[in-house]
């Protein structure tokens, strides 16, 4: 079997890509960097060029290559190799009548607990939304509780804002629901040090991302000044930055994306290195429902798997697919069908056309850049 060509498509704001070979099996995969997906179209048109005519089951083999060849890096070309490397795991499944979680050691569970996102603007239409979750089944919640403007206040207003809303949000579904706060980079240290203390007294599952990603020093110095687990890595996209957040020693959980950083290639080998640390594997998930499908298959097969996002529901995406994923409660169960366990409908996908990322940027009160 050999590789006849590959083809990206922008699809809404999602980056999907197929590769089709001589025997008439076509794989599907999909990279993830949302905001700049047209760079990374191109990139994978490129790497296509060495891909064709080759065979699709020597995986490593060929991320290797791709990775090595100039030894240059950057998140396009990992979110590109990344794409194609979920497609040809799904070819390799396929190909062998096998789901990929097979391939990648078998189960460690037949379902995957997720979370649901809690919305609004206000404590009061944050409480309402995390009710309305717990209601269908959701046992986990995380919430980013910056309400619209934030970015022109005080530090002492905001961490107040935050604070009531967490607070509102314990109030309406109790202590039994995990719940999670992403904090989505915004904060200072000092800030994010701050917060937490705040957070502190109800019962905060993890702190996701108190600090911009650059620098490992600040983050650890927010975590020895913090009494939350930390949560990041969604930014990472090599196998060797992840070894470097973990060497830390100051995250309980990593986030790998799939779709960025390695494919499957890589995020077992990921996982692997928090496993070896007592450190939890938090995927990031962004993108279609057919992400969330090869997510799954991921989040099967390994055993420090901890949570991640559903993106199911009323998500008119999931029109893409030839049968969704199916939710029970606060779960997604495993599908059992060959390679990534979805098929896709090449035929739906021009109803959504590309939604490309505009930068606006986000500013305080004196003008300067927020987050």
């Amino acid at each position: 079997m050999r590789i006849e060509k590959i083809t990206p498509f922008l699809v809404d704001r999602c980056l999907l890509v197929r590769v089709y070979t001589d025997a008439g099996i076509v794989g599907t995969g999909e990279a993830g960097l949302w905001a700049h997906h047209a760079m990374v179209y191109h990139a994978i048109n490129e790497l296509s060029e060495y891909y064709v005519g080759k065979d699709p089951s020597l995986i490593e083999h060929h991320f290797q290559v791709v990775s090595r060849d100039t030894h240059f890096s950057g998140a396009i070309l990992s979110a590109a190799a990344s794409g194609i490397d979920i497609a040809l795991w799904d070819i390799l499944g396929k190909s062998l009548g096998k789901p990929v979680y097979q391939l990648l050691g078998g189960k460690c569970r037949d379902k995957v607990r997720v979370f649901a996102v809690v919305t609004g603007d206000t404590p009061e239409a944050r409480a309402a939304s995390a009710l309305r979750s717990v209601e269908q089944g959701y046992t986990s919640l995380r919430t980013m509780p910056f309400s619209r403007g934030w970015e022109t206040w005080t530090p002492s207003k905001v961490i107040g804002d935050v604070r009531d809303s967490v607070k509102a949000i314990r109030e309406a579904v109790g202590y039994g629901v995990d719940l999670g706060i992403e904090a989505h980079r915004n904060f200072p240290p000092h800030e994010a040090v701050a917060l937490a203390g705040e957070l502190a007294p109800y019962r905060i599952l993890y702190y996701e991302d108190p600090v911009a990603p650059e620098s490992n020093e600040a983050l650890s110095y927010v975590a020895r000044h913090v009494n939350l687990p930390i949560a990041t890595g969604e930014r990472c996209h090599t196998l060797y930055q992840f070894r470097d957040l973990i060497n830390t020693g100051s995250v309980s959980l990593v986030r790998p994306d799939l779709s960025l950083a390695g494919g499957y290639t890589q995020c077992k080998k990921i996982a692997a290195l928090a496993e070896a640390s007592f450190v939890g594997v938090f995927p990031h998930l962004m993108g279609s429902p057919f992400n969330m499908a090869a997510y799954v298959q991921l989040d099967a097969a390994i055993p420090n798997y901890f949570l991640q996002e559903s993106h199911l529901g009323a998500d008119a995406l999931n029109e893409i697919l030839d049968e969704p994923l199916q939710r029970e409660g606060g779960y997604v169960i495993v599908p059992d069908r060959p390679g990534i366990g979805v098929e896709l409908r090449e035929d739906k996908l021009d109803k959504f056309p590309y939604r490309p990322h505009k930068i606006a940027g986000s500013f305080h009160e004196d003008g300067s850049v927020a987050h």
